[in-house]
């Protein structure tokens, strides 16, 4: 069958596939512009199928602000290269809205949602991971309902921030959310430390200060002590305020009147094991798999 160039150029505009792949789709399709559609979605899933097992620890962070709710989210490639591709970010962003129009709290939710002419998500995603040609997760989200004002902070790509505090201070709550970006408290407050870790760190700051040779009636002081300067560094109403040192964040909401009901910090990658790869044998594999 003869295939006209302008038909393999008009279905390359619509699919964004490669014109080769589009002329042997029509050709397969005998000239069908639908069934040629339906082949290259087909072989696109193929291809992400072979890439699902690599590991995704590049990728960004997303925040997005609605008058209701908000939401943070990561989603992950393979390359710091395919991090950049704007059909990644576009991705991104495409996931972030559908999560807020439909108040989606969990991966399940989000993986029954359709996009565009997308069934559901799973083949959005495929989509794209055939056209950058690596792997993709969306690794995680949040959505908080806006109760209080909304603070974010997003440093480049890779580090993301989502503050809710009481009020409507805005600076303040902007400011709260660079404090986090940069400091990466772990709870919100003392008292947000599970007693399990509260009670693991006093036994083993009373072995130290016993081996130590101190003053049984002194040991439980030195220990309280400790403990507060540990909890104080991982704690956000414990930390020493970024922009001014000579204050705490406690302190800073007390001058301020004001009180952080929770947040969120995504750093892309945190927690993913990235397994080491001999250059070679990674090119040998490549060629390998071309043959």
């Amino acid at each position: 069958m003869d295939i006209k160039a302008i038909d393999v150029k008009k279905l390359r505009e619509i699919t964004n596939a490669g014109m080769m792949d589009c002329k042997k789709a029509l050709l397969e399709a005998n000239g069908d512009f639908e069934n040629a559609k339906v082949l290259l979605r087909e072989k696109g899933q193929s291809k992400a199928d072979s890439k699902s097992g690599r590991t995704t620890a590049q990728g960004i962070a997303v925040i997005q602000v609605e008058a209701d709710n908000s939401v943070i989210l990561e989603v992950n490639c393979e390359t710091d290269f395919a991090a950049k591709d704007n059909l990644f970010h576009q991705f991104v962003n495409n996931i972030a809205k559908l999560i807020l129009e439909n108040k989606l709290d969990n991966i399940n939710q989000l993986s029954q949602q359709s996009f565009d002419e997308f069934e559901n998500i799973e083949e959005y995603r495929k989509y794209v991971i055939s056209k950058l040609g690596e792997n993709i997760t969306i690794r995680r989200f949040q959505r908080v309902k806006n109760d209080g004002q909304i603070g974010s902070y997003i440093h480049g790509t890779k580090i993301a921030s989502l503050v809710v505090i009481d009020g409507n201070d805005a600076e303040l709550a902007k400011d709260i959310a660079m404090h986090v970006a940069a400091s990466k408290p772990e709870y919100l407050s003392a008292s947000d430390i599970p007693e399990e870790i509260i009670k693991e760190e006093a036994r083993i700051l009373t072995l130290q200060a016993e081996e130590e040779g101190k003053p049984k009636e002194i040991v439980e002081k030195i220990v309280q002590g400790k403990l507060k300067k540990q909890f104080d560094q991982v704690t956000l109403t414990g930390q020493e305020f970024i922009k001014d040192p000579d204050i705490t964040i406690d302190q800073l909401l007390a001058q301020k009147n004001a009180s952080v009901n929770s947040f969120i910090r995504y750093e892309v990658g945190e927690g993913i094991e990235i397994e080491e790869v001999n250059f070679a044998d990674e090119v040998k594999a490549q060629v390998d798999a071309i043959k």
